[in-house]
C-alpha cells in the first residue's frame, strides 16, 4: 500500500434511476453495498466507508458495525470505515464497545469518521436538541476518547448519566484504539476538535468551492501544530469527492446529466456545468479526473486519504462497478505514483492499525486477570451485586406459594 489510501464511500440512498424509472428495494440496496465493498478490494482500492442514517430514503445502517463486520468477513485487505458515525446522537459507551468489537473481528483493518450528520430530525428522535449539536459532538467524543484509553473511568458531563468505575469492553485491539477522522463540510469547530486530539480531519470535498476547503484544512493544520502533535505538513487530511467517467468527456456529461438533475442533493440547483466548475465534482474522462485531483494538493497540501461517493443518485449497480473498475485500473495507479513523487519529506503515511501499533512500541499485553472493580457508591462489586439479587430471588421463591 502506498502512502495514500484511496477508496469509495456510500450514503446508502434508495433513489429511483431516472433513466429507467426503477427503484431498488431496501433488500437490493443493502446487498448492493456488500457487493460494492467486495469489488473495491478486487479492483485494488484500499477503503470502503458507509454512512449512518435513521430515515428514508436511506438504508445506510443505523448500526454500521453490523454491515462492516459482514463485509470484513468477506474481504482480506480492505479497510472498513464510516462516513460518518453520528457522534451527536449515539451513546459514546455503545460506540466504544461496538467499534472495539469490530476492530477485533476484522483484525484492526478499520477506522471511523465522526460527524454531526445532516439530518435535523434525527436529534429529537434520540432525545437530543439540534441546537446543542456542537456541544454534543465535543462532549461525546471526549468521553469516547477516554473510554478507549482508560481501563477504568469516572466521568460526569452535561448530556448523559455519569459513569463511575466503568470499563468499556472489549478493550481496543493490541491496546491501540481505532483511528478516528473528524468529518465536516462547514464547521471550523470540528477542525479544531480534530486538531486538539491529533486525529485526522476529513473534509467532504463535494459541495463547496476549493477556497472553502483550503480554509478549513489550513485551520486544522495550524491548530494541529499548535497542540504539539507535529508540524503543519504532518497533519492527517482526507478528502471526499465524486466522479463520473467515460472515455471521452462529452459522453460522461451526457450520461451523468439525468442523474445529476434528479439527485436528492444536487437536483434543482445549479446546472451540471456550473456545479462542476464551482466544486470538485468531476464529470469527464479518466485523464481529466487525474488532472483535477492532482491539483487538490495545491490547496490542501499532501494528504493521506481520497474517497469518492460512487453510488449516489440512482446509478445502477452495473454502472457503479464500471466506475470503480476505471478508478482501480486507470485513475488510482496514476494518482498513487504522481502523489508519491511530489510528497514532501516527513509527511506521514495514511494511518493503519499495524503502523500505529508499531509506533506505540508493539501490542499492549493484556492482564491475564483484571480484578472486578468496586462501585464507589454501593461498596459492592458488580458480581457481588448480581449475587445479592440472585439470593433475594431465591428467598422470594422459597417464601411464595409456588
Amino acid at each position: 500500500m502506498s502512502s495514500m489510501q484511496f477508496g469509495v464511500f456510500s450514503i446508502g440512498d434508495v433513489t429511483t434511476d431516472p433513466t429507467t424509472g426503477k427503484t431498488p428495494s431496501e433488500h437490493e440496496r443493502i446487498k448492493t453495498l456488500v457487493t460494492i465493498a467486495k469489488h473495491a478490494e478486487q479492483v485494488g482500492l484500499d477503503v470502503f466507508a458507509v454512512g449512518e442514517h435513521h430515515n428514508p430514503p436511506f438504508i445506510a445502517p443505523a448500526d454500521p458495525p453490523v454491515l462492516l463486520a459482514n463485509i470484513g468477513a468477506q474481504t482480506e485487505k480492505l479497510i472498513l470505515s464510516t462516513a460518518t458515525t453520528l457522534i451527536t446522537t449515539n451513546d459514546p459507551v455503545r460506540l466504544a464497545e461496538d467499534y472495539a468489537l469490530l476492530q477485533h473481528l476484522v483484525d484492526g483493518r478499520m477506522d471511523l469518521t465522526m460527524g454531526r450528520g445532516n439530518t435535523g430530525p434525527v436529534y429529537p428522535w434520540f432525545g437530543k436538541d439540534i441546537r446543542e449539536g456542537i456541544g454534543l459532538a465535543v462532549e461525546n467524543y471526549n468521553l469516547l476518547h477516554r473510554l478507549w484509553r482508560e481501563d477504568v473511568i469516572d466521568w460526569e458531563g452535561k448530556f448523559r448519566t455519569p459513569l463511575h468505575q466503568f470499563t468499556a469492553t472489549p478493550r481496543p485491539l493490541d491496546g491501540v484504539p481505532p483511528f478516528v477522522w473528524h468529518g465536516s463540510i462547514r464547521s471550523p469547530e470540528i477542525a479544531e476538535q480534530a486538531a486538539y486530539y491529533g486525529d485526522g480531519f476529513f473534509h467532504n470535498h463535494i459541495f463547496w468551492p476549493a477556497s472553502h476547503t483550503q480554509r478549513m484544512v489550513d485551520l486544522y493544520r495550524r491548530r494541529y501544530e499548535h497542540y504539539g502533535h507535529g508540524s503543519y505538513d504532518q497533519a492527517i487530511v482526507g478528502l471526499g469527492g465524486q466522479v463520473f467517467m467515460r472515455e471521452n468527456s462529452q459522453d460522461a456529461v451526457r450520461d451523468f446529466r439525468p442523474y445529476f438533475d434528479n439527485a436528492p442533493v444536487y437536483g434543482g440547483g445549479p446546472s451540471l456545468e456550473e456545479f462542476t466548475a464551482q466544486t470538485p465534482l468531476t464529470v469527464g474522462s479518466p485523464e481529466q479526473v487525474i488532472e483535477r485531483h492532482l491539483k487538490f494538493r495545491d490547496y490542501v497540501g499532501d494528504y493521506q486519504r481520497q474517497l469518492w461517493l460512487i453510488d449516489h443518485a440512482g446509478l445502477p449497480l452495473s454502472e457503479v462497478l464500471k466506475q470503480m473498475e476505471i478508478l482501480g485500473t486507470q485513475v488510482v495507479p496514476v494518482l498513487r505514483e504522481e502523489f508519491d513523487k511530489v510528497r514532501k519529506p516527513g509527511v506521514p503515511d495514511a494511518p493503519t492499525h499495524a503502523a500505529r501499533v508499531a509506533a506505540a512500541g508493539g501490542p499492549k499485553v493484556e492482564d491475564e486477570f483484571r480484578a472486578p472493580q468496586q462501585d464507589k457508591y454501593t461498596g459492592t462489586r458488580a458480581e457481588e451485586g448480581n449475587a445479592g439479587a440472585d439470593d433475594l430471588a431465591d428467598q422470594t421463591i422459597e417464601g411464595s406459594d409456588l
